[in-house]
């Protein structure tokens, strides 16, 4: 991909556009199902696994985050792309304390966070590192690619209707964190389309994907 300077302003915008659009679906909390509606004893076990990886994936995002935010430069594209990690952070933190919530009130126990995260397959596959601006941007991407994808098997599976009703409310919130950052890419390379497809599914993963 050549790169070239832009405008700080336009790309901020166009940065931060989708994921602003989506984030405030997130607001409608999994702790309102609270323990009511949990249906049998297996159920809700069943449900509290599943609730425990979602969780796993947040603390991983927010970990990975953190971590690439460190060591983005402080050039216009890396302060635009610094912009909106901080911001899709931030939406995973509000989804962490919602998880903790909901599985707390179904009196389970939230796995906890991990020190470090095996970010190694990705970087592997050249889907991303943490050695650029734009392969951290890379990174970042295939993390929230495939955060869409566990969700959206994560909530099939689940067996409480709430539970699956709330789910739902915070899938799209991760897909427009991978929409807004293909448009930082689309600011750089106008071949590149924040929404690639139609769906983002196992079988589009690669179309969604920007390999170094």
């Amino acid at each position: 991909m050549k790169r070239k300077d832009i405008p700080l302003n336009n790309a901020r915008r166009t940065a931060l556009k989708a994921g602003f659009a989506v984030s405030a679906l997130a607001a409608i909390s999994l702790t309102t199902v609270n323990s009511a509606n949990a249906g049998t004893g297996n159920d809700t076990r069943h449900d509290l696994a599943i609730l425990n990886a979602a969780l796993d994936l947040e603390n991983q995002a927010i970990w990975a985050y953190g971590v690439a935010a460190g060591k983005l430069s402080d050039s216009k594209v890396g302060n635009v792309i610094k912009t909106l990690a901080l911001r899709n952070q931030a939406d995973h933190i509000q989804h962490r304390d919602i998880f903790i919530s909901t599985i707390n009130g179904l009196g389970g126990t939230p796995v906890k966070a991990r020190e470090n995260y095996d970010l190694s397959a990705y970087i592997q596959a050249k889907e991303g590192n943490l050695d650029s601006d734009a392969n951290i941007a890379r990174l970042a991407l295939a993390l929230e690619v495939d955060a869409v994808l566990a969700y959206a098997s994560a909530v099939r599976k689940l067996r409480t209707p709430d539970l699956i009703a709330a789910g739902l409310t915070i899938l799209p919130d991760e897909s427009a964190h991978a929409a807004a950052i293909r448009a930082v890419f689309g600011t750089l390379d106008p071949a590149i389309h924040a929404v690639p497809s139609g769906q983002l599914s196992k079988e589009t993963r690669n179309l969604w994907i920007l390999s170094v």
